[in-house]
């Protein structure tokens, strides 16, 4: 691929957010500032202490590269990445990231996981706490052994041959966005992770996990909680029942030939 069309590739970062205004106002100009002419989706689910607010106050400084949606209510990590794949895919973005607000990833390793999928040689790129070890910084030991045998526990179930199955911090070429039937993605919380990225694997695309270094928020407060790590255990199952009985098809193939559904 030559370089002026990895050049004109067009990047956007989805962000949801929910009481992120200890995070928000260093999250904007830390990530326009990278090399790459990255944009950014903020998708605020109405959150009280204003932090949809403070990202309007920005984009006059960001012309056109920073973006945001408000809904109403609360409603899930899964359904706020969903509303910001359609919104991707219909403004013509060509490679769409997921992640988080509170600086637990590095906004500098999103050019990395462009770099492993920009070839095109990868469809998905990952970035993982547990390719190399584990590599994750100022979390309890026990919330680690959570989240490092939850992985283990995907490998298990479902046979996806991935380490950090639960990760969020990803990059989508569009034509695996295009490939899903977004609308049928069931789980709104960390299983909706795993489900995306069991979908991918399933339709045929390639999955490359990136090692990244994780580190926990230190503003603000985590969104984790028991029904959404009970989601997560029961999903997994639910996830591979229903691929033995209904194959996963294609819903677009537009440039992309790897799979016959």
């Amino acid at each position: 691929m030559d370089i002026e069309s990895i050049m004109s590739h067009r990047k956007l970062v989805i962000i949801p957010t929910y009481n992120e205004l200890e995070n928000i106002s260093d999250m904007v100009p830390t990530l326009m500032e990278l090399e790459g002419n990255f944009e950014l989706l903020v998708i605020d689910d109405g959150s009280p202490d204003g932090t949809a607010l403070v990202v309007k106050s920005l984009q006059s400084s960001y012309e056109g590269r920073l973006h945001l949606m408000e809904r109403a209510s609360k409603q899930g990590l899964g359904t706020a990445y969903i509303s910001g794949f359609q919104w991707a895919l219909a403004a013509n973005y060509d490679f769409i990231f997921e992640m988080d607000c509170d600086f637990s990833h590095n906004p500098k390793d999103l050019i990395r996981l462009y770099d492993a999928i920009k070839s095109r040689d990868y469809d998905l790129a990952i970035g993982s706490r547990y390719i190399t070890g584990v590599n994750v910084v100022n979390w309890p030991m026990g919330r680690v052994l959570i989240s490092y045998f939850a992985s283990k526990y995907v490998r298990f179930i479902t046979g996806l041959p991935i380490k950090d199955a639960t990760a969020g911090f990803k990059c989508y070429h569009r034509s695996v966005l295009e490939g899903i039937e977004l609308d049928t993605i069931q789980f709104i919380g960390y299983a909706f992770q795993i489900e995306m990225k069991f979908t991918a694997w399933k339709l045929g695309y390639k999955l490359l996990e990136v090692p990244i270094i994780f580190t926990d928020r230190s503003r603000g407060e985590s969104k984790m909680s028991q029904k959404i790590f009970k989601e997560a255990v029961l999903g997994v199952i639910w996830m591979k029942l229903k691929s033995l009985f209904s194959p996963y098809r294609l819903v677009k193939a537009k440039g992309f030939d790897r799979v016959n559904p």
